[in-house]
């Protein structure tokens, strides 16, 4: 049995939970607040949020296997966190904080980090030999 990377599975659990709240706030209590786009932005954002929230679950048991797959955790950590996070930030603080309207560069940077984490998952699965060690 392979043992479980507890800050990875606490990192998938808080995207999981945080996820299903703002994914249940967009489609009850959000939907008469914001405009369409802005809600397609929050859906958007937890949809991603959630899948690697799945993802992270699944990581927390690969990264004893490698390098890769510690690497991939932290990418796909960092770049959910990027990429919902400044939608969440636009969408929720642009109109009181007008400044956060100037962090849209950090969504394609998060959206880049996931990327490379799914490269870096590739790779690790990859490097796993027929006998299932790296």
């Amino acid at each position: 049995m392979l043992a479980v990377h507890k800050s990875t599975l606490l990192q998938s659990a808080f995207f999981g939970v945080t996820g299903v709240i703002v994914l249940a706030l967009g489609a009850h209590a959000l939907e008469a607040r914001l405009d369409a786009q802005s809600l397609n932005s929050v859906e958007t954002a937890g949809l991603i949020q959630l899948i690697h929230a799945v993802v992270l679950l699944g990581l927390a048991q690969l990264s004893q296997l490698g390098k890769y797959f510690r690497w991939a955790s932290l990418s796909i950590f960092w770049g959910t966190l990027l990429f919902s996070g400044s939608i969440y930030l636009l969408v929720f603080f642009k109109p009181i904080v007008p400044i956060i309207r100037h962090l849209w560069p950090i969504t394609p940077l998060g959206g880049m980090i996931l990327i490379a984490g799914w490269l870096l998952l590739l790779k690790g699965g990859l490097s796993i030999q027929h006998n299932g060690k790296p």
